[in-house]
């Protein structure tokens, strides 16, 4: 009966919270090392620096353990002895450890670090004589109760976003992750009816199919529904209009306009919009064209597409003195291009993207426009800046990868006889602007005899076009 009521007697235990670095709470420690405390002792004493050691039987289990660690923590008295009991080792054990706050416990709770090994850490259990009995018995209790109370740690690690982004993309400081995000298009005048989210993803499709069979080197990546949000007059329009409610579930798989009603009485309509991911076929690579006053012209063209994609429409074959494209292989890159029957993008021109990132709820695409673009590059020229341009890729080819970044070799070009065309004298750096349609004019690549014409732009008011014979056009 005795034995009984000793089994059932409250104790206050040692747990392991964080294990050894060698492991050897498990062992019990090597031939004349200090062992370890294990999950299971029973704490016997405990002192405070240099004052009287506190012994067990402890009034009030761990509850009471901890009060006294609380108060030696405030008064800064953190370097404690611990003292133990296990079945089978005569002597008691000992262990030197710091007081250390255990916030996940809650406020007030300590574990005990041991100083020799600061990745060890002990917690204090209340337990019955008899449990401790059995986790002190074998190896495997020990192991099967610290499995059951591990829990994974997370934490904070410092990455190095600046060098990461500039050394390893290919474009330093910008991703290569390019999006297109497509409105559902309005059924009315109005604007109070949408198409349905399946009308959208056609749309999205079919902008996709069209830029590649044109040549445009881009691979699908993803596609995703993007929440818009309108309220106001428009939502009121919208809601009344007839679309569907945020409860009518077996409609909302499909609809691209859902409406419901916030604290306020204010309507609000959620339109669904499509984004569009994707990438260049093999990636961008930069070219840059430094310019020199000698030059009288720059020596390509640019173009749009329909699906609204800057490219390179043509480069001048004449190598000589004063045209800048002609010290790059921009010709070059353009004649593998044609041969490979792929389209010469330009996707950036400094570090700003130049590539089509919208399409509006009447159908049309926002894109950036050719003869303002062509305007900047005419004032490159004149300030003898130079011109960093990145150019979508379509083949991971040796040929093209080893073109560097910055690419200034001359690639000689077949001769051919020039167009017909009055170069202006070079200009210093402080001037004054000519006309920027009198510039693009003749900066550009144009064959007056080869029957060019001026075309108004769908993209604004001033957007020009000037095509040449030999060279596609949007």
């Amino acid at each position: 009966m005795e034995r009984s009521d000793s089994g059932r007697s409250a104790v206050v235990a040692i747990e392991c919270v964080a294990g050894s670095s060698r492991a050897d709470e498990w062992w019990g420690g090597g031939e004349g090392e200090a062992a370890l405390l294990h999950t299971g002792d029973v704490l016997e004493e405990i002192t405070f620096g240099g004052c009287p050691p506190v012994r067990a039987p402890f009034k009030g289990g761990r509850a009471a353990v901890m009060k006294l660690l609380h108060a030696a923590f405030k008064r800064g008295d953190t370097s404690v002895l611990v003292r133990a009991r296990r079945r089978d080792r005569a002597a008691q054990l000992e262990l030197h450890a710091c007081i250390v706050p255990h916030p996940p416990a809650g406020r007030r709770q300590y574990v005990l670090r041991s100083i020799r090994d600061p990745n060890y850490a002990l917690g204090l259990v209340d337990r019955s004589e008899s449990e401790c009995i059995a986790l002190q018995g074998s190896r495997s209790s020990r192991v099967v109760c610290a499995l059951s109370n591990a829990k994974l740690k997370d934490g904070y690690i410092t990455f190095p976003w600046e060098k990461k982004a500039r050394d390893l993309l290919q474009v330093p400081y910008s991703s290569a992750f390019l999006s297109l995000i497509i409105l559902p298009r309005a059924s009315d005048s109005s604007g109070a009816r949408y198409s349905s989210l399946e009308d959208t993803l056609a749309q999205a499709n079919a902008w996709l199919v069209s830029s590649q069979a044109a040549g445009v080197p881009i691979s699908f990546m993803n596609i995703q529904t993007e929440a818009l949000l309108t309220k106001g007059e428009t939502s009121s329009r919208t809601v009344s209009s007839g679309s569907a409610a945020a409860t009518d579930l077996s409609n909302l798989a499909n609809i691209s306009l859902c409406e419901f009603e916030d604290y306020h009485g204010i309507d609000i309509g959620v339109i669904r919009a499509v984004r569009l991911w994707y990438s260049p076929a093999a990636g961008e690579m930069a070219l840059e064209i430094k310019l020199q006053e000698r030059d009288t012209k720059l020596g390509f063209a640019i173009s749009r597409t329909d699906e609204g994609f800057i490219y390179i429409s043509s480069v001048a074959d004449d190598d000589s003195a004063g045209v800048a494209a002609a010290r790059t292989r921009l010709g070059e890159l353009h004649r593998r291009a044609t041969r490979a029957s792929k389209l010469l993008i330009v996707s950036r021109v400094g570090n700003e993207k130049v590539l089509p990132w919208m399409v509006s709820a009447s159908g049309s695409i926002r894109c950036f426009d050719t003869v303002s673009l062509s305007q900047k590059l005419s004032l490159h020229r004149h300030a003898l800046k130079p011109i960093l341009l990145h150019l979508f890729t379509w083949e991971p080819s040796p040929a093209l990868a080893a073109i560097p970044r910055v690419v200034e070799v001359p690639a000689p070009a077949p001769p051919r006889a020039p167009a017909e065309e009055k170069a202006p004298a070079p200009t210093p750096q402080s001037f004054a602007p000519p006309s920027p349609v009198d510039e693009v004019l003749d900066d550009l690549v144009y064959d007056i005899s080869s029957g060019a014409r001026l075309r108004k732009d769908a993209i604004g008011d001033v957007s020009l076009r000037f095509p040449l014979s030999d060279a596609s056009s949007d």
